[in-house]
């Protein structure tokens, strides 16, 4: 086996024991210095690849998020379109029955053609009229109440039944005392 240099050196008397272990010793000053110069470089590096991994890992997390978020609006907006599907109501009927409903969607008016009982039956809250898409149905309150709870926006007309006792004024009390004749003609 071949010596190391500094066994060398020793063995052709060049350099005594005390200088080849000073040697050695510097020698391991320099390593451990490069070695730190490199490790600051290398975390450096490593630090920068670190951040480019959360700032990726955080735009991935975005992404999935507003995915899901668009599923389940896509989701929903297929249950509302189900429901009202199923459960609108027909409003064809004879053209002496036929009757234009005008509602407001937004800032918009619009008018929907509907059998004369249906227009009185949405007056009173009963029916609700929908909006899928572009088209307008009209679907029984019960089924408007479970579309709210899934898409509030789709719902366009919601007519609460109003508790006559409860919105009595203090002058329709005062006046509910008169009684109006059967007979009187307007």
């Amino acid at each position: 086996m071949s010596k190391s240099l500094q066994e060398q050196l020793l063995g052709a008397g060049l350099v005594d024991a005390k200088k080849a272990k000073k040697i050695s010793i510097e020698q391991r000053k320099a390593k451990k210095q490069q070695l730190k110069a490199k490790q600051v470089v290398v975390s450096d590096a490593q630090r920068a690849a670190e951040k480019a991994k959360r700032k990726k890992a955080e735009r991935d997390r975005e992404l999935n998020r507003r995915r899901q978020q668009a599923a389940e609006q896509k989701a929903i907006a297929a249950q509302v379109a189900q429901l009202v599907e199923h459960y609108k109501l027909d409003r064809s009927g004879k053209d002496d029955d036929l009757v234009s409903h005008n509602f407001s969607d937004g800032n918009k008016i619009r008018k929907l053609t509907i059998v004369r009982s249906m227009s009185a039956e949405i007056a009173r809250g009963r029916l609700c009229i929908v909006r899928v898409g572009d088209l307008y149905e009209v679907v029984p309150k019960p089924i408007a109440d479970k579309i709210r709870k899934r898409d509030n926006d789709a719902v366009v007309v919601y007519n609460e039944k109003s508790n006559e006792q409860e919105t009595l004024s203090e002058d329709d009390e005062y006046y509910a005392q008169f009684k109006i004749p059967d007979d009187l003609i307007w």
